[in-house]
């Protein structure tokens, strides 16, 4: 054990009687700077380099005083938080948990918090909760929410605030997404396959480019088997149950009614399956549904939905490494990750 100059009791303890580092510099007999170097890895003018000696009696005494860095006097330091503010348009969206539980674990392994604020996907309320975030001193920012323009990103990139894209992609800001175009292409093979010609897309809202890449993937494959999927049959909505339950019904009472439909989002593709219900259609036999995501209620509906799964809580993980990356100076690139196709009752009877 290390004593002090007075009888045992350690020099320059704080008011809760835990070492400093001006207490292990005195027992080092070294300047608290460099005590501060080997430690904290802060460097400044007059901080003096210690050779690996000096260093491994420093962190020797460290340990046997029993030292504990203070978190926030190590912000105050260094100018970071290690807090990381993440946006999404609903929290209570299965998806948009789940990418944020992903967050949330690979930046604790990383030494930061997350913390989430939602924005309903309105650019106002977007705006707002940007400022409120900032606000905090966080070190950067995953925004779950992005509009394809990238007019307000583009904003906030301007500012130099550190960030990246989860889920959609918008301008060339750095994202980490699923391969949405290849997802749409998934679920128009499948239907493909099963012999449907005449089919319709619930396409999610016109802001996103979740929606706008499944559509295109899904529209651009039966194109190339000649096969023209028509602007009437081709429907926006939100994504959520309701959405998908009026983008249904539109669908239905059309001049020809499709044999299958493609929502671009798991939830729209439930409220689409209710509404053929209620028009007194079984799904899986007299018309076909097939969603995205893959949320886990999606296997244990009655008749069991086609989906095109994306890989959420690994987006998220992958969007705070890529956050990380950028924190530390590196240069980024977008990412895509691979969906896979899930066949189900939904549109296999």
């Amino acid at each position: 054990m290390v004593e002090g100059s007075t009888g045992g009791q350690l020099p320059h303890i704080d008011a809760a009687g835990r070492a400093t580092l001006r207490t292990i510099a005195e027992l080092a007999g070294v300047h608290v700077s460099t005590v501060s170097r080997v430690l904290n890895g802060t460097m400044g003018t007059g901080v003096r380099m210690a050779g690996r000696e000096t260093a491994d009696r420093i962190r020797r005494i460290a340990e046997e005083v029993g030292y504990t860095p203070n978190p926030h006097a190590t912000s105050l330091r260094t100018q970071r938080s290690n807090l990381v503010g993440v946006l999404v348009p609903q929290l209570v969206d299965m998806v948009l948990a789940t990418i944020y539980e992903g967050i949330e674990e690979a930046c604790a392994a990383s030494g930061f918090s997350a913390f989430v604020a939602n924005t309903g996907d309105d650019p106002v309320a977007q705006r707002q909760r940007t400022e409120m975030v900032l606000a905090r001193r966080v070190d950067g920012m995953i925004f779950g929410d992005a509009h394809v323009d990238g007019r307000f990103l583009n904003e906030v990139a301007g500012r130099g605030v550190p960030f990246v894209l989860v889920s959609r992609r918008a301008d060339s800001h750095p994202s980490v997404t699923c391969d949405d175009y290849r997802g749409g292409q998934l679920a128009a093979e499948h239907l493909l396959q099963l012999g449907h010609r005449r089919v319709g897309v619930i396409a999610g809202e016109p802001y996103a480019s979740t929606g706008i890449d499944r559509t295109a993937g899904f529209r651009d494959t039966y194109a190339a088997a000649g096969i023209k999927v028509p602007a009437s049959r081709i429907v926006h909505s939100r994504f959520d149950t309701g959405g998908g339950r009026e983008a249904m019904q539109r669908l239905l009472a059309g001049r020809t009614r499709p044999t299958a439909v493609f929502a671009v989002n798991d939830f729209a593709a439930i409220g689409a399956m209710e509404a053929s219900r209620n028009a007194g259609l079984t799904v899986g036999t007299d018309i076909g549904v097939i969603g995205f995501n893959d949320v886990p209620l999606a296997g244990s509906l009655p008749i069991g939905l086609s989906t095109v799964r994306s890989p959420m809580h690994d987006m998220g993980v992958r969007a705070a490494q890529l956050l990380m990356k950028r924190l530390a100076g590196e240069d980024v690139e977008s990412e895509l990750l691979s969906p896979t196709l899930v066949a189900r009752a939904s549109t296999l009877g």
